[in-house]
């Protein structure tokens, strides 16, 4: 009888996911013709170096705060800036005081909101030189470490939206950073599954047992160099979806030294080029889960990573109703199909 689909759980979240192998469809059926309008650099507000730019990275990677002594330097070399995101999402304010409505609580979102830029107007990260994209990754840490320690900060949140089906409202190339006074719910269940996994297994990393088991098996895996593997998960949310781990056990992003960007902006130039190419450049959005900002040992079970989600499906009633994800491509399938795409 042939196997009309299959559920897979999440050792971590405890979520199902279902893989539609009855309906499966082959990786070819998922590439897309890239008809993505490039709209002029004349009416792009992201194309000059802004005045209020925090943090401005040049074409050699070295970090400067926008002064006037280093203004017209900058203005012909910056290829990295933050800037304060224009419509925040959160923002200045008293924090974590929690208020009572009925049933309910709430607090004021307060916080921090900045948008991490990309000099090129037409050039994404799948598309940049490994240094370019390690100076992206050295900006993402650099603000991380400037504000972890603020008292609103309990959790920052980085990520890249690419296209306007994952939420970019600007073309140009661009990544956020928010830092809130709360965990966030998807984050907080990663973080309970990983904890009861070291509870139940004398303090073993769930992350780790992961890929020692992918290592080995070798099916999911779609590229590795000393340091990171990417690979396809197991239990994929969505066809095509990618996750980049760090071998070596490490709960938070931030400490990554310099002497690791070169290595993770490898796997991620490497991971979104063969989907750019591969899939005919679909929308995405990727995103770093890493333990929160506390400087207790509490979280030291986890192990940071970055996920990668294209946007090759649409949540319908299924999804929606039951918080089960449906994918029509086997994760085997789509890390066999990304390995074979040259880049």
């Amino acid at each position: 009888m042939k196997k009309i689909s299959e559920l897979r759980q999440d050792p971590v979240t405890g979520a199902w996911v279902l893989i539609a192998t009855g309906r499966a469809k082959r990786p070819q059926a998922f590439v897309q013709k890239d008809k993505r309008a490039i709209p002029p650099k004349e009416d792009c507000p992201f194309e000059n170096l802004m005045k209020d730019a925090i943090l401005v990275l040049d074409d050699r990677g070295e970090s400067y705060r926008l002064t006037k002594k280093e203004l017209s330097y900058l203005k012909k070399n910056w290829l990295v800036q933050v800037v304060p995101n224009k419509y925040p999402a959160f923002g200045k304010g008293i924090c974590q005081i929690e208020r009572r409505l009925g049933p309910h609580r709430w607090m004021d979102g307060v916080g921090f909101h900045e948008v991490i830029i990309t000099r090129d107007h037409e050039h994404p990260l799948a598309l940049m030189y490994p240094q370019e994209v390690a100076s992206v990754i050295k900006s993402y840490r650099e603000r991380y470490q400037a504000l972890k320690d603020e008292d609103c900060v309990e959790y920052i949140s980085i990520f890249h939206n690419h296209g306007k089906d994952a939420g970019a409202s600007v073309f140009h190339p661009h990544s956020q950073l928010i830092a809130i006074p709360v965990i966030p719910p998807d984050v907080e269940r990663s973080l309970k599954g990983s904890a009861d996994y070291a509870h139940a297994h004398k303090g073993g990393c769930v992350h780790c047992t992961m890929l020692d088991f992918e290592r080995k098996d070798g099916r999911r895996i779609v590229y590795e160099n000393r340091d990171f593997i990417v690979l396809c998960p197991y239990v994929s949310r969505a066809a095509f979806e990618v996750r980049i781990f760090p071998k070596h056990h490490n709960p938070r992003f931030e400490v990554s030294q310099d002497d690791d960007l070169p290595a993770i902006a490898d796997a991620l130039r490497v991971a979104l080029a063969k989907i750019y190419k591969g899939l005919g450049n679909p929308d995405y959005n990727f995103f770093i889960h890493t333990s929160p900002t506390t400087h207790t040992t509490e979280f030291d079970h986890y192990h940071w990573h970055l996920e990668i989600l294209p946007k090759t499906a649409i949540w319908a009633g299924f999804e929606i109703s039951t918080g089960i994800d449906i994918s029509t491509i086997a994760p085997e399938k789509a890390a066999e199909f990304l390995r074979k795409v040259k880049i």
